[in-house]
């Protein structure tokens, strides 16, 4: 059974994909209202190694509903999705969203 996976950010990136997930993800873009995003600073040496990017975005809920993030809607498995907790630092926490295609899926915001 596939797990949708939204992401906005450095999961996108085929090397960290490779290196999470020993595999390139298929997915389709997509859209998140009701949020925007912020920068974070990464200081875990495995994630920096992974995505060579210090900085991060992060998605924050907005009193918004025309705000909106764009990203990949991604399939993964239950097993992707821990070693996808395991790469995201404490600063994220996953959460169940609804897409503008209509799909449910998890998405990383801030805590």
């Amino acid at each position: 059974m596939s797990i949708n996976l939204f992401s906005y950010g450095t999961l996108q990136l085929e090397k960290v994909q490779l290196e999470s997930f020993d595999r390139i993800l298929k997915g389709k873009k997509d859209k998140l209202f009701s949020y925007k995003l912020e920068n974070i600073e990464i200081t875990d040496e495995v994630v920096l190694r992974r995505s060579n990017e210090k900085i991060h975005p992060i998605a924050v809920q907005s009193k918004n509903k025309s705000d909106y993030i764009s990203g990949v809607l991604f399939e993964i498995t239950e097993k992707e999705l821990q070693k996808a907790d395991e790469y995201e630092v404490s600063d994220y926490q996953r959460v169940k969203e609804i897409f503008q295609s209509g799909n449910y899926g998890w998405v990383y915001i801030k805590k």
